[in-house]
């Protein structure tokens, strides 16, 4: 850490960058470059932040107790290690991980060792420079709100040079910090299991699935519960197979992009395989790639969401098991079709603000009214599903599974994924969702970024492309307003940085800035007669928010 700062010596910007504020708790926790600096992740944030959450924790409980886990980032396990040796010197008993594991696998062992918070060591799909501490209140879901207000108020208050550490080896000996035992392993895979619908198809159909983990934490426990469920012809792509914080062969190992599914696709035009899917470094965001002819067609979180939808409604109902007054959460900026799915059967579908967090919330709030077992699905555009209440966030593991049914499923029919999508189209309508993102660079980005929301507030758009504005909701003022009419209604989500503006024909514009990074982002929602009317009502839209959007 000393070199590093000797090779800023002379950079005043980088110097700046680096220390003139903290790490904040955004959408996901702390996230950042690693390097020296109260700005970036090493070794000293991670202790302060687990000080503060030691502090929180012991304000709140009495013997409280964390659980600890990692994906393969670079400094991943050091992390882990210096969080477990925080807080253990804080009196606090820590159950850690024995290798790295997928974030929903940390969310299910929260709950069934019933420890008061968990820590995951991740910057999920971020570039390798990147690495991150995502913090999990007792029920399994990421902290909001106030809870992670406190833990950051509590990080404020402590030295960042001067925080207590017990040694590593004697905490383990000392039964301070504990091993999580396989057996918890084997009852998460239990749980997922169990969310299958469909497993003779799998038995039946013989997939044929190329699968990458993107050098990160999915390896293992997607090939053990796939082959659990009985899809058995399954290759994995080798340079991608093992741990890896460089991620050597995918720049930015994210599966909402195409290019990092690019290997696995040549692996299985090779093969000729029937599906593709990939998992990010902490497998809890999935992406996939379906044979359609002599290719493979990348598919879209969205369209993602409202095959599992469709696909678990449908099925749970021709099954007697759909309960009498089912409920699913999808986040303000998915897809509309979502809705038209969940009127169709008779399924409450509920709204939350971006942050897979406040999907957890509505889950815990039916928990808190003993009516958990309504809830069927909640889905993100980002990627991230639940199909269950095991875990609470999103998780790759048993999407990746019940994606797999569900190809199994309608192959036996003759059918693909790409066949089943566009039934849903045909029989519920014909939306376009994209997402454009603004990248801001230099100093004093998050400044620019917010001067574009101010204008946008100063100066509300009336129409876009040649749709009129029929109603605007601004989510920082919880305000929602009719153009037309004039009035206003209150929303019931908390303020956030977000504008929407719903257009005529049911297209839709919303606004937001990135909670991660310093990008501010868009979300098009155009609907067509047809898949092509729709995409030049998008092409449209893009390109006059570009011009609104000034860089």
């Amino acid at each position: 850490m000393i070199e590093d700062l000797k090779n800023i010596a002379d950079n005043k910007y980088e110097i700046y960058d680096r220390f003139h504020t903290d790490l904040t708790f955004g959408t996901a926790g702390l996230r950042g470059v690693l390097a020296a600096g109260s700005n970036r992740m090493n070794i000293y944030t991670v202790r302060r932040a687990s000080k503060g959450l030691a502090d929180y924790l012991n304000s709140h409980y009495n013997n409280p107790c964390v659980a600890i886990s990692f994906d393969s980032r670079i400094k991943s396990d050091i992390f882990a290690k210096e969080a477990a040796k925080v807080l253990a010197a804080n009196d606090i008993k820590v159950y850690i991980v024995k290798e790295l594991s997928p974030l929903p696998f940390l969310s299910f062992v929260v709950r069934f060792l019933k420890t008061q918070a968990g820590i995951m060591i991740t910057a999920s799909h971020n570039p390798a420079q990147y690495n991150g501490y995502k913090c999990f209140g007792e029920d399994g879901s990421q902290l909001a709100g106030l809870a992670a207000a406190e833990v950051y108020s509590f990080m404020g208050k402590n030295d960042i040079f001067d925080i207590k550490t017990e040694d590593f080896d004697k905490a383990v000996s000392e039964k301070k910090i504990a091993y999580i035992e396989d057996a918890v392993k084997e009852e998460y895979l239990k749980a997922v299991y169990q969310q299958s619908i469909n497993k003779d198809a799998c038995k039946r159909a013989n997939l044929k699935v190329v699968y990458t983990p993107l050098n990160g934490a999915g390896n293992k426990f997607v090939r053990s519960i796939l082959q659990r469920v009985g899809i058995q012809n399954v290759s994995v792509v080798k340079e991608q197979e093992l741990p890896d914080g460089n991620f050597p062969t995918c720049r930015y190992p994210n599966p909402e992009v195409k290019e990092a599914l690019e290997l696995a696709i040549i692996k299985a035009k090779k093969e000729n395989a029937d599906i593709v899917i990939a998992t990010d470094p902490d497998s809890d965001r999935i992406g996939i790639a379906v044979k359609k002819d002599e290719d493979y067609r990348f598919m879209t979180g969205n369209e993602v969401g409202i095959m599992l939808l469709e696909y678990i409604l449908s099925q749970k109902k021709l099954k007697n098991t759909l309960p009498s007054r089912p409920f699913a959460v999808k986040t303000i900026v998915s897809t509309d079709l979502a809705d038209k799915i969940a009127m169709n059967y008779g399924c409450e579908l509920r709204e939350v603000l971006t942050g897979f967090k406040y999907i957890g919330e509505q889950i815990l709030n039916l928990e808190k009214k003993n009516e958990e077992d309504r809830f069927v699905f909640g889905f993100e555009e980002s990627y991230g599903y639940l199909p269950g209440t095991y875990v609470r966030d999103k998780d790759a593991v048993v999407t990746a599974m019940l994606i797999c049914e569900m190809a199994s499923f309608f192959k036996l029919q003759g059918k693909t994924l790409v066949d089943f999508l566009n039934d849903l189209y045909l029989k519920y309508g014909f939306y376009k969702n994209t997402l454009l993102n603004f990248n801001f660079e230099g100093l004093g980005v998050f400044d620019k970024m917010e001067n574009v929301m101010k204008n946008l507030r100063d100066k509300p758009l009336k129409e876009i492309a040649g749709y009129k504005v029929l109603k605007l909701a601004d989510y920082s003022l919880s305000k929602e307003i009719n153009l037309e009419t004039k009035k206003e209604k209150n929303l019931s989500l908390p303020k956030s940085n977000v504008i929407s503006y719903y257009l005529e024909n049911g297209n839709k514009v919303i606004i937001r800035p990135s909670g991660t990074e310093p990008k501010i982002k868009v979300y098009i929602t155009a609907v067509g007669a047809n898949m092509d009317e729709a995409q030049k009502i998008t092409e449209k839209i893009s390109a006059e928010i570009s011009g609104t959007i000034k860089i």
